[in-house]
């Protein structure tokens, strides 16, 4: 079985358009067990009964921020390890210095193409 198949991902983005977008492009390049949350907090609730290898988060979404839920990850024993891939539409140094303090393993800006997901993703996982 191929990483591809066998990766499993949360994509957490309050916004279902960009869900849609994100798992439509992850099911381009061949990821298609795929999981999705509205919000950082049921994200971490799902993935405390499922867990996930990957987590594709939004930056900027009402109550916990991407960067909340890549600190909420990085102090949870079993989630510590989790590769964190944050997209946004606002890469500001401060926030990607932030991210990478926090452990981001890589962060992409929107609007993206498949191709640069899926290079962000190999960035953290290795080839697919």
């Amino acid at each position: 079985m191929s990483l591809r198949e066998q990766l499993r991902v949360m994509v957490v983005d309050d916004m279902s358009t960009s869900r849609g977008l994100i798992t439509q492009a992850l099911d381009a390049i061949g990821i298609r067990n795929v999981a999705s949350a509205g919000d950082g907090p049921t994200a971490l609730k799902m993935i405390e009964t499922s867990p996930v290898h990957l987590v594709i988060s939004d930056y900027n979404m009402p109550q916990m921020s991407g960067l909340h839920l890549l600190h909420a990850l990085r102090t949870g024993p079993k989630t510590a390890k989790v590769g964190f891939l944050l997209i946004t539409g606002r890469a500001d140094k401060e926030i990607i210095d932030h991210g990478r303090r926090l452990g981001m393993n890589n962060f992409i800006k929107k609007p993206f193409q498949p191709q640069d997901l899926k290079g962000a993703i190999e960035a953290i996982v290795g080839r697919l």
